[in-house]
């Protein structure tokens, strides 16, 4: 494939914590100021289509190649859900297979230039987030994604020491559904608890990218094809976070610090 400049892998300890709404979002958030793509590769639960509202699209063959298709956010997508018979069709496969599948996406894609590339994997430390650890070489960047939840911060753990045992250069940490917005009386409730994922990011000496509170707007915006990042009620908390995605992007590696300024 065209080899991007950068690549970001998303991913979690445990299902359920928003790890594809993040990667959506920062992808859309991100794609008006750089050449953007997203690889779904959550073969199990491939919802990146869906969340952009291109389900039923096609990826057609051209020159040998598969063509990634386009959004109407300055996106282009891979997706194994534009290959199957029905939204209902589960994906049954083992490792070997689960691990050709990815290299078909990642190598036999004809991906246009890319300044990113998001990785959308799924929950765990499993074969997809080896397989796109080692096709895409050392380097890359990773974001772990929590709720602040004990149970979710145990395992959230485990994929960033997943990420640095697999070579990453660059880890951030993002809460998720981190306090519920009383739409009534506007106060906040600590639904899941506050502040597990800053304290995992400081535990684990990486940096923190910031909470994404749970709001309705969220959860209509991907059932609906539009994402949240593009709406008025949602949008501040995703644009805070694409700025710092880019800025994690951008920074030192892991174990190699920004040089000190001179005093004086």
């Amino acid at each position: 494939m065209n080899r991007p400049q950068h690549v970001l892998m998303v991913l979690s300890g445990k299902g359920g914590v928003g790890k594809s709404t993040i990667a959506v979002n920062v992808a859309v958030a991100l794609a008006h100021r750089l050449d953007v793509g997203i690889l779904d590769a959550d073969l199990h639960g491939p919802n990146v289509p869906k969340m952009l509202g291109i389900e039923g699209a096609t990826m057609p063959l051209r020159d040998g190649k598969l063509l990634p298709v386009s959004t109407p956010y300055n996106l282009t997508v891979a997706s194994l859900a534009f290959a199957l018979p029905s939204a209902d069709a589960p994906i049954i496969w083992r490792g070997p297979l689960k691990m050709k599948a990815i290299q078909q996406l990642l190598e036999d894609v004809a991906w246009p230039p890319l300044d990113l590339l998001v990785v959308d994997l799924p929950p765990g430390t499993g074969d997809e987030a080896l397989s796109v650890a080692q096709l895409v070489g050392r380097g890359g960047t990773a974001v772990v994604v929590t709720t602040p939840q004990e149970v979710a911060v145990l395992d959230a753990g485990k994929a960033v020491a997943f990420a640095r045992k697999a070579g990453v250069a660059r880890i951030g940490v993002v809460e998720n559904m981190a306090g519920l917005v009383c739409p009534h009386c506007g106060q906040e409730i600590a639904l899941y608890g506050v502040g597990g994922g800053e304290e995992l990011a400081g535990r684990m000496g990486v940096p923190f990218l910031g909470r994404i509170p749970l709001l309705p707007a969220v959860i209509q915006g991907g059932d609906r094809g539009r994402p949240a990042v593009l709406l008025p009620q949602a949008r501040e908390p995703f644009l805070a976070l694409g700025d710092k995605v880019l800025s994690l992007l951008e920074g030192p590696e892991e174990g190699n610090p920004q040089p000190e300024a001179p005093h004086g």
